[in-house]
């Protein structure tokens, strides 16, 4: 049997050792590999790009459907949606700090001389159609219509400090005609809730456009809402507060009342074609006569510069991202709109139709 020096012995077990940690190196090293590879194959938030949604609070349920639908499809792509208002969002839209503002009506020229100044080019979808709604509490049963002139005479730039229905008789009375049957004499009782959104919200702008502005300027008033009523960025806040009263009174998106209709009710209106209740169908005939458009702007050069705004917005107009208006309680587009939206956004047509 051949005997081997101890010198050969250290030297075998040094290689021997040697080997265990170039092989435990290796070992870590695929671990460590197969991490990174699964995390390059996934993506993480940053990788698929981010995308930032603000403006209107009205279209905002729609945005985030849509966003949770695209993203259970696309997890790496970052979303942030926001409902500041359609005004504020203009605002920051235009400054180039959103690549999308949602609105509840189309922007004004002066917000798009901002973003022409800055150097957005925008790109006007429209996506679905809301009814503005005149709410009251559900326990309210002494009033079930408002013509246009009595809502001059309850929420109008005249009706500041009316504290109670009936302090509106009056106004009323002197209103000119062609605004609605009025349905004055008011009931005696309190009107201390009065609960809208504010002048940064669209659905403001709509209210005071679309029932008080002509009326206000037959009488020489700023056309604007009253001063004194509770003004809330937050549907959510306005439905509560609506609710909390049993003689209130206010304004919302449509698709709010429909959500609570354990809370509030939706009144009739009658714009001088008689009393008209929001109903999808109504809102969608054009018969509801507060009934307005819905659109999202998108930010051309946002566009340019980040794919996923045109991955995003291509599936905002699928057939399962529309899909969202209906879910949120708005109105559909009927299919000759929704393909002049379509055509729009395939050509990338920047510039207004209806602002």
């Amino acid at each position: 049997m051949t005997r081997r020096s101890p010198a050969l012995w250290r030297l075998m077990a040094l290689l021997l050792a040697l080997v265990l940690v170039a092989a435990a190196c290796g070992d870590d090293d695929d671990e460590n590999g197969s991490s990174d590879t699964t995390t390059e194959d996934t993506g993480g938030s940053g990788d698929g790009g981010s995308i930032t949604i603000t403006g209107s609070s009205t279209v905002e349920p729609i945005s985030n459907r849509v966003v949770e639908k695209f993203n259970a499809d696309n997890p790496d792509v970052a979303i942030s949606v926001d409902g500041p208002g359609t005004g504020d969002g203009f605002e920051i839209f235009c400054n180039g700090e959103a690549d999308i503002s949602d609105a509840s009506r189309p922007i004004k020229p002066e917000e798009l001389e901002t973003c022409t100044a800055n150097g957005i080019d925008v790109i006007e979808l429209k996506v679905g159609i809301d009814g503005l709604s005149v709410v009251t509490s559900v326990n309210n049963d002494a009033v079930d219509c408002l013509s246009f002139g009595d809502l001059y005479a309850l929420l109008g730039p005249e009706s500041t400090g009316f504290g109670n229905w009936s302090d509106a008789d009056e106004l009323a009375g002197e209103l000119p005609e062609g605004y609605g049957a009025s349905n004055a004499p008011f009931p005696d009782a309190d009107l201390s809730t009065i609960v809208a959104p504010g002048v940064e919200s669209g659905t403001y702008d709509s209210f005071v456009e679309l029932v008080l502005e002509g009326i206000a300027e037959e009488r020489g008033q700023e056309p604007e809402a009253r001063l004194d009523y509770q003004a809330s960025p937050n549907d959510n806040v306005i439905i509560e507060g609506i609710g909390g009263s049993d003689t209130s009174l206010g304004w919302v998106g449509y698709a709010f009342v429909a959500e609570n209709p354990e809370s509030v009710k939706a009144l009739a209106v009658d714009g001088g074609d008689g009393c008209v209740e929001p109903t999808p169908e109504t809102i969608a005939s054009g018969e509801f006569p507060i009934a307005r458009p819905l659109y999202i702007y998108v930010s051309a050069q946002a566009l340019e510069e980040n794919a996923a705004v045109e991955s995003f917005v291509d599936f905002y107009l699928s057939d399962d991202g529309i899909a969202s208006v209906t879910e949120a309680d708005y109105v559909a587009l009927d299919d000759a709109e929704l393909e002049t939206t379509r055509a729009a956004w395939e050509a990338k047509e920047t510039g207004t139709r209806e602002g």
